[in-house]
């Protein structure tokens, strides 16, 4: 690995950043609509150099460039339309309000997406909701709970703390934030002396990634990518007591929950041993991910040449980043996508159309290569009743 003297940790601020991974002129989004398929093609492409923090396990792209992102209405990375991701997002939700009591309480999300969560928290217990995102796209469904929530068409900052909660929700943002404490500290600054405020925040899970080889979830976007030891850091840094890390969704994820303190001093984390397990990981990763992509390599190679029709299932981050790594312009027709608003869109640098399952009924694959695996169920029963049995492969 190659250490990176002019660079610090953002965590921990250390200077002993390692560089181990590199995949150049990738997508800078996964999740934008093009509705044309050479301009999806010739889309916005950087680096994603990857560095490696062994004092605290935090990894980040020191390739990344946030002048070369801007979020805006056209963005679109909703899971909500899988009926696997919304029993997961409604579990979860459920969880927080009986654990944390919120009935007739004030919540607030940060990057709340198209809001599908913050209402699920608003509607279970009967709380008042702010929903923070440039993306945010107004929608019919969410009419009867316009007066318990609204939504601001902007990023969350210092600006808006005089909006308080009982509970401040943020889900899938952190990740792209090259310095986490730009966040956590204006996020604690906010709260003030309101200690009784719990946070919860959800990451990807770095150790599904680096240890499992999770490997389609590295993409431009993700500046940042935690373990335990590297997300608690990050808060108990920044002025918080972190009462709980978990992993959910399968290890894709994880979860913290945390409440502020005014001791000023960051309580005191053990966890070298985990991190040093970790950057074992790491060591290992670019062997193992090259060994992972020439697998597929020869996979698609068969497929090809047995002449099948193949379709990849899932058109966000994963489907993105496995059709261009494996640079498959002319192999795969088409995308698969249960969300109605990436449907007649095209994938960002390969240019796949991106269709509707019932597509499928016509066009008749021989291979369905599954992005994400806890979505296999549900595609293989949706399929079969239609009478297609093709062959799956999962990533």
């Amino acid at each position: 690995m190659k250490n990176l003297s002019d660079q610090t940790c953002p965590v921990c601020q250390s200077p002993d950043l390692e560089q181990f991974f590199a995949m150049l002129e990738m997508p800078v989004y996964c999740n934008l609509l093009w509705p044309e398929q050479q301009a999806a093609r010739n889309c916005p492409k950087g680096d994603i150099i990857l560095a490696f923090c062994p004092s605290c396990g935090f990894i980040t792209n020191v390739a990344f460039d946030p002048a070369k992102l801007g979020y805006s209405q056209d963005y679109e990375n909703s899971l909500h339309y899988s009926p696997r991701f919304q029993e997961y997002a409604q579990s979860l939700a459920t969880g927080l309000v009986e654990n944390h009591h919120l009935y007739d309480k004030d919540i607030i999300e940060i990057g709340c997406g198209k809001g599908d969560f913050l209402i699920s928290l608003c509607e279970l217990g009967n709380n008042r909701g702010v929903g923070f995102d440039p993306s945010y796209v107004p929608r019919s469904e969410h009419s009867s709970m316009e007066n318990q929530v609204q939504f601001v068409q902007d990023f969350y900052s210092e600006d808006y703390q005089d909006y308080q909660a009982d509970l401040i929700a943020c889900r899938h943002t952190l990740e792209h934030i090259p310095n986490p404490a730009d966040l956590l500290d204006s996020l604690r600054q906010s709260i003030g002396n309101r200690l009784s405020t719990k946070v919860f925040f959800e990451v990807p899970n770095a150790l599904d990634t680096f240890r499992n080889l999770a490997v389609w979830d590295i993409i431009y976007e993700h500046c940042c990518y935690f373990a335990p030891t590297s997300l608690i850091k990050a808060f108990t840094s920044c002025g918080f007591k972190v009462s709980n890390v978990r992993e959910e969704f399968g290890g894709q994820f994880l979860c913290l929950e945390a409440v502020p303190t005014d001791t000023g001093v960051p309580p005191i984390h053990e966890g070298q041993d985990e991190v040093e397990i970790l950057g074992r990981d790491i060591a290992a990763f670019t062997t193992k991910f090259n060994a992972k992509v020439e697998n597929w390599q020869h996979k698609l190679a068969q497929i090809t040449q047995a002449g099948k029709k193949v379709v990849v299932w899932g058109a966000g981050s994963k489907g993105v980043t496995f059709l261009n790594i494996l640079k498959l312009q002319d192999l795969v027709e088409y995308a698969v996508d249960l969300n109605p608003r990436k449907q007649g869109m095209y994938i960002a640098g390969t240019g796949q159309k991106i269709v509707p399952p019932e597509l499928m009924r016509d066009y008749q694959p021989d291979v369905v290569i599954v992005v994400n695996p806890l979505y296999e169920q549900e595609i293989r029963q949706l399929l079969a009743g239609w009478n297609l049995h093709p062959e799956f492969i999962c990533v």
